[in-house]
């Protein structure tokens, strides 16, 4: 579905992925790990057409993406949860949930993906017509996941959705993760907490200085010891 093909892009003059290749198949679960400063979300803003590369090629579904704008990457179906949230804080949660609702194939079946998503997220539901500055860390990341489920997207990506939360909240964001990869999702996901996102995957990559250092399945990655080592602490 995904393929990205020798990769260098960055911030003006400053080079962040080199040469990063790798491909992500329709229904699997893909994950990159690395530490702070590798290039994870850099990854995932290229492929989201928020960068630009500088040499390289992205394919989604056979074609190339590589020039496209961040709203053609969208309406092509590759949705990203950023990093943070990033909702809309003074707007209720209904209407930060109908903005996920972008893409023309996404509004066509507003009405059906809504109810979908809110009986995924019933706490969402409960909190419809908060603003969403009024919630927990916890309920803005599972609002977060909803608004871009509503895009109805064929490549779901997540940008360190654990971040900031406690470790309850964590165990329920896989929780949720896990219930929409049975859906049959395509996922990629960047996480700092390796151990429950290597669990998660089918597949992983190692990203360390921008670099693609390992590749191999979920549970291959776990057990290897450079992984455990560097990321594990074990």
């Amino acid at each position: 579905m995904l393929k990205l093909e020798t990769i260098d892009a960055g911030y003006g003059a400053t080079t962040i992925l080199h040469d990063v290749s790798l491909d992500v198949n329709a229904g699997e679960v893909v994950t990159i790990v690395g530490a702070n400063g590798a290039g994870k979300t850099t990854t995932l803003r290229t492929i989201a057409g928020l960068i630009r590369p500088t040499s390289g090629r992205i394919l989604f579904e056979g074609r190339d993406i590589t020039r496209l704008s961040a709203h053609e990457t969208v309406d092509l179906g590759i949705t990203l949860i950023p990093e943070g949230r990033q909702l809309f804080p003074e707007m209720t949660v209904h209407e930060n949930l109908l903005m996920g609702a972008y893409r023309s194939a996404a509004r066509e079946k507003q009405a059906d993906t809504l109810e979908e998503v809110l009986t995924l997220f019933p706490r969402v539901r409960e909190r419809l017509d908060q603003n969403a500055a009024s919630l927990s860390g916890g309920e803005q990341q599972m609002v977060a996941i909803a608004r871009g489920m509503m895009a109805r997207p064929k490549l779901l990506m997540f940008d360190e959705p654990s971040l900031g939360l406690a470790p309850i909240i964590v165990a329920q964001v896989f929780a949720v993760i896990d219930t929409i990869v049975k859906t049959g999702a395509t996922v990629l996901i960047v996480e700092q907490n390796v151990f429950h996102t290597l669990k998660a995957a089918d597949r992983g990559y190692v990203l360390e200085n921008g670099e693609i250092v390992l590749t191999d399945s979920g549970k291959a990655l776990l057990a290897n010891d450079h992984v455990r080592q560097a990321y594990l602490g074990i």
